[in-house]
């Protein structure tokens, strides 16, 4: 009997030992789990499949304060990510969450660390509506089951006859290329999602701002209230310190430069930076066999011949090549303009010799040019995509038109690399090619040049 009401008091006391909270859970277990959506303004795999996007950058960050490894899973869906915090299968949802005007159970939202405001886009030319009222039977678009539904829902009830659609097959950065291409009169999107694609489409304008505005914010589950303070904690170090600052600024700040081939800016350096390094150019040409003026055409696009030149993404010096990318090509000084033309001529021939031997020329150099851009492994995505829509895989022009594909999700998901912003290259690639022809038209033909026109 003894023995009996002793081990009835054991059980007792320990059922009610307390949970260890969510931070000792993840730092026993090691690892921070994280669940997000592919897409520029959360994750994706960027040059090389290295990870990338802004909720990748403030997750690692917490991870390394916790001692422990990341690991982050895309979602296809906001049901998916809330059932995977509330099951217990991940810590944290990071994925550009706009906090719902109304509570989602078992959830809990951590502190705003952004505000995004909703705009009504255009193209410049168009006629600008000052209201959805003068937006007439134009066409109105937005994604499917996109915050922006409810947006224009509870804007019907002041005006009834208000039409648009819902496209449930692309997203919010593909309606914006079609505003952009003139297939799509107006459309909605977030602050964010539009400080990203006016730097592809300087055309782009904002007719009107909505009222107020979203906050954005990482989620957890309510299982554990101590979290969202432990969450507060660590966004409040951030800001402190000016690191959230930085990390909005690199992925959502807008170019400084939105100058192409043929500008005035182009003519002055031409004449002024460009004899600085035209030497360095051409002996790194002929040591890799590449014409001396693509390679400073690469080196304009990259860095305006600016040797002390950076990127908020992490690359420097004229050719902006990365600490990776730099080392692989046996730069140790990336402000040494030298060291980064010939750094810069061999990563690309490293690059050409990817593309596969069969791929004729100029084709080979333009697939060449956009790997240098965005990784070979997209490049290689979009080829694939081609192909399976029976067009050829080995012209630039052909897999061109499917680059932009990998932004929407019905095509990156059938893609071994993911998520990628698909325009970057092609505007690269017609930036390099602008530049390219306007130094053989100051300098003459040089050797390679007849195989690239």
């Amino acid at each position: 009997m003894k023995l009996t009401i002793a081990v009835c008091a054991v059980v007792s006391l320990s059922s009610f030992a307390p949970i260890p909270s969510l931070i000792v859970q993840i730092k026993t277990l090691g690892e921070l789990r994280v669940v997000t959506r592919t897409s520029p303004l959360a994750f994706y795999r960027g040059f090389n499949g290295l990870p990338e996007g802004p909720e990748y950058e403030l997750a690692q960050r917490f991870a390394d304060e916790l001692g422990v490894k990341l690991k982050i899973t895309p979602m296809h869906s906001y049901a998916e990510i809330y059932a995977a915090l509330t099951s217990g299968q991940a810590h944290v949802a990071a994925a550009g969450l706009k906090v719902p005007m109304q509570s989602v159970p078992g959830i809990e939202f951590g502190p705003a660390y952004q505000h995004v405001h909703e705009h009504l886009i255009y193209r410049r030319g168009a006629l600008r509506p000052g209201s959805l009222a003068e937006i007439g039977n134009s066409d109105l678009e937005i994604a499917a089951g996109s915050s922006h539904a409810k947006t224009l829902q509870d804007a019907r009830n002041a005006n009834p006859e208000l039409v648009w659609v819902e496209n449930s097959s692309t997203n919010s950065q593909a309606l914006l290329d079609g505003v952009a291409d003139g297939t799509i009169d107006y459309t909605i999107a977030d602050s964010t999602e539009f400080a990203l694609a006016h730097d592809l489409h300087p055309d782009l304008r904002i007719a009107f701002d909505f009222p107020g505005n979203r906050p954005l914010a990482w989620a957890a589950s309510n299982h554990d209230p101590s979290f969202a303070g432990d969450m507060a904690k660590y966004f409040a170090r951030l800001k402190l310190n000016g690191d959230l600052a930085a990390i909005v600024n690199r992925y959502y700040g807008r170019s400084e430069d939105g100058e192409f081939a043929g500008g005035p800016g182009f003519m002055r350096h031409l004449q002024s930076r460009l004899p600085l390094y035209k030497q360095w150019f051409v002996e790194a040409a002929e040591q890799s066999s590449q014409d001396w003026r693509l390679l400073a055409a690469i080196g304009y696009q990259e860095s305006k011949w600016n040797p002390h030149a950076s990127s908020s993404a992490g690359a420097h010096g004229l050719m902006q090549l990365t600490l990776d990318t730099a080392s692989e090509a046996k730069v140790t000084d990336l402000s040494d303009a030298r060291q980064s033309i010939f750094g810069g001529a061999r990563y690309f021939r490293q690059v050409y010799a990817k593309i596969p031997s069969h791929v004729s020329e100029p084709d080979r150099t333009w697939f060449a040019l956009a790997a240098y851009n965005i990784g070979y492994g997209h490049v290689e995505d979009a080829r694939v995509l081609a192909q399976k829509a029976g067009r050829d895989p080995d012209s630039w022009q052909e897999v061109r038109d499917f680059l932009p594909l990998l932004e929407q999700e019905r095509w990156y998901t059938q893609t071994e690399n993911g998520y990628a912003r698909g325009r970057e290259p092609v505007h690269y690639v017609d930036n390099v090619r602008s530049y390219r022809d306007m130094l053989e038209w100051a300098w003459g033909d040089g050797p390679n040049a007849a195989a690239l026109n």
